[in-house]
C-alpha cells in the first residue's frame, strides 16, 4: 500500500514509492453559510457534474436544522478567488414522498438518515447517497438512490451483516457505517467503504492498535447485486490528546476510484486538544481476498487489500 502525499508512511508495509500531491487551489465554504434560508454549515460529500460545470455538496444534518439535503455550487478556477457561488438547495425526499423528518419528529418504521457520501451517476444523472443508518432504532447503514431533484427512487438491498443490532453485540456500530462511495470510471458499479469494522470483525482503532477491517462492498448499479468485498485495515489513531484518556479516533472518510481496480482511501483521524491527522492512501483492489462470505474476519480467515 502506497500512501501519496503523506509525510510518513503507513505502519504496514509500502509496497510502492511516496507520490506527491500539488494544491491548485482552494475554495472556503463558510461554516455559517446559508443557502435559500438553510444552514449549509457542515458539509459531509461533494462531486462534480461535468455536464452543468457545478459540484454537488452533502449536508450531513439529520433533518434537526433543515430536512436532509444537498447543495449546487459553482467553484472558482485556480487563481479566480476563493469563494463559492452557492446555487440551490435540493431537498432529499422518503419513500413516501415528503422531507425526512427530524430525530425530533421520528415515527416507526422509518429511519433518520446520517448523510455521509455523495455520487452522481454520469449514465442516469440521479444520485446515490449513503447514510450511516440509525443503529439505536435498528436500522442499519443504506445506499439511496434519488432524482437529481430529490425524489426518491429506491434503496439498495445489502448483505444482513449490515443490519443493526441495537444491542451492539454484531453487525455496525452506531454512527461508523457507509462513510465513503465510489464509482467505477465506467458507472457501473459503485464501492461501499465502512468507517470502521463491524462489531464481530474487531475492535475501532486505538492510539496502541489498528482495530478490526472495514469493509469494502463493491454493488452492481443496475441489478442492485453485491458483486463483492474486501477488507481494509485502517491505520492505529496517530495523534494523542492532550489530556491523557479524552476523546481520540481514527475512520476512513471518503474513497474514490482511479481506474477500475485502483482506489484512493482517505482517512481521518481527531485527538482532543491537539487536532486532526488526514492521510491518502492508494490501494489495488485486484489483491485482496474476497470476504463476502465470511460472517466474522480475523487476522488468519482473509487476505486483505494493499
Amino acid at each position: 500500500m502506497a500512501p501519496v502525499g503523506c509525510d510518513s508512511p503507513r505502519s504496514a508495509a509500502v509496497t510502492g514509492g511516496q507520490q506527491r500531491l500539488r494544491l491548485l487551489g482552494e475554495a472556503r465554504w463558510s461554516h455559517r453559510q446559508t443557502v435559500d434560508g438553510t444552514p449549509a454549515g457542515g458539509l459531509s460529500a461533494m462531486d462534480y457534474d461535468a455536464a452543468k460545470g457545478e459540484y454537488l455538496l452533502l449536508s450531513d444534518d439529520r433533518s434537526d436544522l433543515a430536512p436532509v439535503r444537498f447543495y449546487s455550487a459553482r467553484w472558482p478556477a485556480p487563481g479566480e478567488g476563493t469563494s463559492p457561488n452557492p446555487g440551490a438547495v435540493v431537498f432529499l425526499q422518503q419513500p413516501a414522498g415528503g422531507a425526512w423528518p427530524s430525530r425530533a419528529q421520528a415515527v416507526d418504521g422509518l429511519p433518520i438518515p446520517d448523510p455521509e457520501a455523495l455520487r452522481l451517476r454520469p449514465d442516469t444523472g440521479t444520485v446515490l447517497w449513503t447514510t450511516e443508518g440509525d443503529v439505536a432504532r435498528g436500522f442499519g447503514p443504506a445506499l439511496y438512490e434519488s432524482a437529481r431533484d430529490g425524489r426518491w427512487l429506491r434503496e439498495f438491498a445489502l448483505p444482513a451483516m449490515f443490519s443493526a443490532d441495537p444491542a451492539q453485540r454484531r453487525g455496525p456500530r452506531d454512527n461508523l457505517g457507509f462513510e465513503g462511495l465510489a464509482l467505477t470510471p465506467d458507472g457501473r458499479r459503485a464501492w461501499l467503504a465502512m468507517e470502521n469494522a463491524l462489531i464481530q470483525d474487531g475492535a475501532v482503532p486505538s492510539i496502541d492498535a489498528t482495530g478490526g477491517p472495514c469493509r469494502f462492498t463493491q454493488v452492481d448499479l443496475a441489478s442492485g447485486v453485491t458483486l463483492r468485498q474486501i477488507a481494509y485495515q485502517p491505520d492505529a489513531i496517530p495523534l494523542r490528546p492532550r489530556i491523557p484518556g479524552t476523546y481520540a479516533d481514527n475512520g476512513v472518510s471518503e474513497v474514490l476510484m482511479l481506474d477500475a481496480h485502483r482506489m484512493l482511501v482517505l482517512e481521518r483521524a481527531y485527538a482532543a486538544g491537539t487536532g486532526n491527522s488526514l492521510r491518502l492512501y492508494e490501494i489495488d483492489t485486484r489483491g485482496a481476498a474476497d470476504v463476502l462470505a465470511i460472517d466474522a474476519l480475523t487476522p488468519y480467515n482473509h487476505r486483505p487489500v494493499t
